[in-house]
């Protein structure tokens, strides 16, 4: 059985080592890099991130990676994006009463949650889309690790959520494009399942 090839993209945001090890641990064959080419020929693309919504989406289109995602999705080519590489997806993003353009592949907007203690940091339960192959044969009581002060409300697809103050999107599965607002390759073994489901995808 071949290897799957996965490209963590180095954008200058995101856990990169830690999302380089944990996909290892499921099989892939795994390269981190900012190299385009690479990012486009992969069987798998991860998109991670850290920080503001803005920043995320500028470093991607100040390094041209934008087309080369909408490009892996045109052609039906898995992506998963992770924590704010998961919310720039969406149409746009607000921070601090400033609205920020996204990549507009995800329908939706993402805003602060509104929750009496913020940032939402630590293990809570994601109620699963019935259908979901990222969740598939994962215990719906088990805890993923997040790290969030925004999200979205809304999206289509099939859209997993959590719970903070409000009702938000956890991860959004539609086609060759995944998302997840926790961060997998911080969340143990639980997280390596899930990062399996996505792999085993690519074969």
């Amino acid at each position: 059985m071949n290897t799957p090839s996965v490209v963590v993209l180095d954008y200058g945001s995101g856990n990169l080592r830690s999302a380089e090890r944990a996909l290892q641990r499921v099989g892939a064959a795994v390269e981190v890099t900012s190299d385009l080419a690479a990012a486009r020929r992969c069987d798998g693309l991860v998109v991670p991130g850290v920080g503001a919504f803005a920043a995320c989406m500028q470093a991607l289109e100040d390094l041209g990676a934008t087309s080369t995602i909408r490009d892996r999705l045109g052609e039906s080519r898995p992506v998963l994006g992770i924590c704010v590489g998961m919310q720039v997806l969406f149409d746009s993003g607000e921070e601090h009463g400033v609205p920020a353009k996204g990549l507009g592949l995800l329908p939706g907007e993402v805003r602060r949650l509104r929750a009496d203690v913020l940032p939402h940091m630590g293990w809570n339960t994601v109620v699963p889309a019935e259908g979901s192959t990222l969740f598939a044969g994962i215990d719906p009581a088990t805890r993923f690790y997040f790290v969030h002060s925004y999200a979205a409300t809304g999206s289509d697809g099939l859209v997993s959520t959590g719970w903070h103050g409000e009702r938000f999107v956890a991860a959004v599965e539609r086609g060759p494009l995944s998302a997840v607002q926790f961060h997998p390759e911080k969340s143990g073994d639980v997280g390596a399942e899930l990062l399996a489901n996505w792999v085993c995808g690519l074969r």
